[in-house]
């Protein structure tokens, strides 16, 4: 199996609690076929800084149907220093979830591309707020 663009990403929370309205936008993106997930795990902090971390297959309280039985078999992907460098940044009494996902929607895009012997020059994520802020300072020059 070739995976197409894949990312990971990791969302700090102040608490031990996800709405369930996260749950409801990842399984939209899922049905869709936006994304693919291919792990998810959670990494806590308690109040005394002791780490743990859980995979969501470990889980009784979540949707695992998030998860695609085709990939299922890949594993290792999330490296223990990863998990580290995310606990260090986490605060007492919090946790954080780290999403390993497939881009499904840029797999054809590549394919296309790799057809056309093009070759990947650059690919970055933009942060929306840094977006934001260049827009803000244009639109600050320009009044």
């Amino acid at each position: 199996m070739s995976l197409g663009p894949v990312e990971m990403l990791c969302v700090k929370f102040p608490s031990n609690f996800i709405k369930d309205e996260i749950s409801s936008a990842l399984k939209a993106l899922v049905e869709n076929k936006t994304i693919r997930i291919i792990d998810i795990l959670f990494i806590k902090k308690s109040d005394n800084g002791e780490v743990t971390m859980t995979e969501i297959d470990e889980m009784d309280d979540v949707d695992h149907s998030l998860l695609d039985p085709i990939i299922a078999d890949i594993s290792g992907l999330i490296a223990e220093e990863d998990v580290q460098q995310i606990s260090q940044s986490l605060d007492n009494n919090s946790f954080a979830a780290l999403m390993l996902f497939e881009n499904i929607w840029a797999t054809a895009f590549r394919d296309a591309v790799l057809n056309a012997d093009g070759q990947l020059l650059l690919s970055e994520r933009i942060p929306s707020s840094v977006i934001d802020e260049v827009i803000a300072a244009q639109t600050q020059v320009t009044v």
